[in-house]
């Protein structure tokens, strides 16, 4: 069964960027981390665009090691065949940007874990698999890798799928050149061109640099080159050059690289040139595999490659295929595509990880309410918070589709043991009650401990605002609004905006939806909303019309409880069900109310808080879901 499109062989390892540019690599103090290596970005690549892809490869038994196995799978890339090999470290690589022209890189891989691939890792059932198999060249620079690579080429063969080479020369890892030589992409070698020459034949696409065929085809003389490669094999071969596009040559090579098939291209601005060859490639797969032509297969691979060039990282840069027909239908608006605030929300919106279709939320982020509590300490409510925490776990038992809220200044051992526990975890970043709206201390005035917090935060912000409210307070609330969603964005956080106008002032069916239309255009696209349950179905209609109005990548909704009774939050749920924007609910004094008052008393036990709450959160869960199922079944009738 062909479950699979396309497999990509080779390098696996973690990328970290500088953030500063400009400078030399010595003096960078801060670094972005991605994963990368070439078969890596590619598959990552080619998995955006909407193929499926997997990788063959190995990464340690270590920290970096599972980074990369569960990157691979937020970016939905089968690890099928990706194995952990415990005795050897995941292949690293330092690097910056200097300018247009300079991005300087050391490659950290002496006796890294994709170097030790060998023909035991190439299983013939998983080939069997794709449709494809794509072959990075630094697998062919080593006895034991290169022989990996010759079975699956084999296999591939033997199961009919198509085969490509991106050539991929990095004359270091080849040891034609040294460790602080990791810039350089040429540097002559007959043993290298020798090795590519005697592959060649086992190919139905090689894609290359000017510089790449050079080394193939053993001379700098272009049209040469290809000639020599031609000579080898019938493949399609397709010359990437620069900011003058790529040409594709399917048979003879003609006397002038603009004689070849072209596709479309882009006049952006050069930012940052590393993994644009393998945004090219990505984009490239995804019409050669949908046979698409290769004109068409070309204006992919130049869009995918202008993203890449355009963008700070290599995986983190490619499209999705929303955000690539998006492009290539609107073009370009503005050369240095990542300042383009649309193409970015969009990037932004669809290349977000995580199925979060139902989030069954225990907010617990309150901070006032236990503050008023009899007995309150902050040390005693930090440790109530770990047990709500731990109430929380118990209900999700490891399923997906949970989640809670808690803040960082009570809750923060609670909030810190959270991560990697699989729960959505939302961080309220408000001083309670403010109106307008201030900011928790921790976050600094400039916002910028947002930098802290962890990746899988979503940076939550309470609003209490009404379309009546006067000209000087709704500047300065969107104003202090759009500057939280700004950073939240720059340091990579979702954004939930929580809106609750029946505090301020009267409320009808248009009010919710009303102040939704003012903050997107104050500029601000929520990843989640917040909002206040409706009674009405024309409540709900008009507030979801308005999210989806502007924003259709949207995350979704969630309902709040506002301390409602357990009858009244089914009725709500309800209402709020029959919409499949709503993805779920958070609710927090109705699960933790009585046990909080009851436990800072010293009245119950944490076993006995945590059994109550437990039971009150799994009620409410069972009760969203039958009220969510009930709202299926009657859209199936309809």
């Amino acid at each position: 069964m062909k479950d699979l499109d396309v497999i990509t062989i080779g390098r696996a390892g973690v990328d970290l960027y500088g953030a500063q540019i400009g400078g030399r690599l010595e003096d960078m103090g801060s670094f972005d981390k991605y994963i990368g290596g070439s078969p890596t970005n590619i598959a990552c690549g080619t998995s955006r665009l909407g193929l499926r892809t997997a990788l063959i490869s190995r990464v340690g038994d270590e920290h970096m090691g599972r980074f990369i196995l569960e990157q691979l799978a937020r970016e939905g890339v089968c690890t099928d065949g990706v194995i952990t090999d415990p005795d050897r470290l995941s292949a690293l690589v330092i690097l910056g940007i200097r300018d247009q022209e300079q991005f300087p890189l050391i490659f950290y891989r002496e006796n890294c874990a994709d170097m030790a691939l060998c023909e035991d890792d190439i299983d013939e059932g998983f080939i069997a698999r794709a449709r494809a198999v794509v072959v990075t060249g630094t697998h062919l620079s080593h006895p034991r890798t290169e022989a990996a690579v010759m079975k699956a080429l084999h296999l591939a063969r033997k199961h009919g799928l198509r085969t490509a080479l991106d050539i991929d020369y990095r004359p270091n890892l080849w040891g034609v050149a040294g460790h602080g030589d990791g810039e350089s992409r040429f540097v002559e070698s007959a043993q290298v061109t020798e090795k590519l020459l005697g592959t060649l034949q086992h190919f139905d696409l090689i894609v290359g640099t000017e510089e790449e065929f050079h080394i193939a085809g053993g001379t700098t003389d272009t049209l040469a080159a290809l000639e020599r490669v031609r000579a080898r094999t019938a493949a399609t071969l397709v010359c990437k050059r620069g900011a003058l596009g790529a040409s594709a040559f399917e048979g003879a090579i003609p006397e002038s690289l603009d004689d070849g098939q072209t596709g479309e291209g882009f006049p952006i601005e050069v930012f940052n040139v590393l993994g644009a060859g393998d945004g090219f490639f990505s984009g490239l797969l995804k019409g050669w595999m949908d046979d698409a032509g290769w004109p068409t297969a070309l204006k992919y691979a130049n869009a995918c490659g202008a993203f890449a060039v355009s963008r700070h990282g290599c995986t983190p840069a490619y499209p999705s295929l929303k955000e690539l027909e998006f492009f290539l239908d609107r073009g370009v608006k503005r050369p240095d595509l990542r300042n383009d605030r649309d193409l970015e929300q969009v990037h932004w919106a669809t290349n977000r990880h995580g199925d979060w279709s139902s989030v069954k939320t225990f907010a617990f982020d309150h901070r006032l309410q236990l503050e008023e509590m009899d007995g309150y300490t902050p040390a005693k409510a930090g440790a109530f918070k770990e047990l709500c925490l731990e109430a929380a776990l118990k209900v999700q038992n490891g399923q997906p589709g949970y989640g809670i809220l808690c803040d960082d200044r009570i809750g923060r051992s609670a909030l810190h043991a959270a991560s990697g526990t699989g729960l959505w975890i939302g961080r309220p970043a408000e001083l309670p009650a403010s109106r307008p709206i201030e900011f928790e201390a921790g976050l600094g005035a400039d916002l910028g401990n947002l930098r802290e917090w962890a990746r899988e935060n979503v940076v939550k912000l309470l609003v209490f605002a009404h379309p009546d409210d006067d000209a000087a307070t709704r500047a300065l609330q969107e104003e202090r609004v759009l500057r939280l969603f700004t950073a939240a964005r720059r340091n990579g956080l979702e954004f939930l905006l929580e809106l609750i106008p029946s505090k301020v002032g009267a409320v009808d069916d248009t009010t919710t939806a009303t102040l939704i239309q003012q903050f997107y255009d104050a500029g601000v696209y929520p990843d989640w909303w917040k909002l206040e349950p409706f009674k009405t179905g024309a409540a709900w209609a008009n507030a979801v019309n308005a999210i989806e109005r502007n924003d259709p990548n949207t995350r979704g909704i969630v309902v709040l409880g506002l301390d409602a009774p357990e009858a009244d939050l089914a009725e709500s749920f309800a209402q709020a069900a029959a919409q499949p924007l709503v993805k779920g609910f958070a609710v927090g004094r109705t699960i933790f109310g009585d046990a909080a008052r009851a436990w800072l008393k010293g009245d119950i036990s944490g076993g006995d808080a945590v059994a109550q709450m437990a039971a009150r959160y799994a009620r409410l869960c069972e009760i969203w879901d039958d009220a969510r199922a009930n709202a299926q079944n009657e859209g199936a009738k309809q």
